[in-house]
């Protein structure tokens, strides 16, 4: 067999369809179009969200709610987390980003009281639950704001 001689399975290929070129082909005048409105002319499209005139769902929904643009978002960290750390380090804000332990877009770091805690950390510019700072003290850390 050689390279001249392949063609490909009884079937697979067709022509493709010659839109708008006269009546005899079938798909003349309109080219399958129909007749007239928005389809019919060039670059006529229904934008996302029309419904004929309808409408559209979106304005017929009631709205409700509030979204507060200026929330503060939180990174969440527990207590647990921090045990990777020797005693007397001093966490803050880039060294938490640097281990890992915290990621992705935030205003402010909190800590929160889940798990124990048995080496004395310093927690400096972190937000620090009530339970949390009682541990942390109870380790003989302490919590600088």
């Amino acid at each position: 067999m050689k390279l001249n001689e392949l063609s490909p399975a009884e079937g697979s290929v067709k022509s493709r369809k010659r839109i708008g070129r006269g009546v005899g082909s079938g798909q003349g005048k309109t080219a399958g179009k129909g007749s007239k409105g928005l389809k019919a002319r060039s670059g006529g499209k229904v934008r996302p969200g029309f419904e004929g005139g309808q409408m559209p769902i979106h304005r017929r929904l009631p709205k409700r709610g509030f979204t507060n643009i200026f929330k503060t978002q939180f990174a969440i960290l527990n207590l647990k987390n921090l045990s990777i750390f020797e005693g007397g380090s001093i966490v803050d804000p880039t060294l938490l980003i640097q281990n890992g332990l915290v990621k992705g877009k935030f205003d402010a770091i909190k800590i929160l009281g889940l798990g124990d805690i048995t080496t004395p950390l310093v927690i400096k510019s972190c937000v620090v639950s009530k339970t949390a700072k009682e541990k942390i003290e109870a380790a003989g850390g302490k919590v600088e704001a």
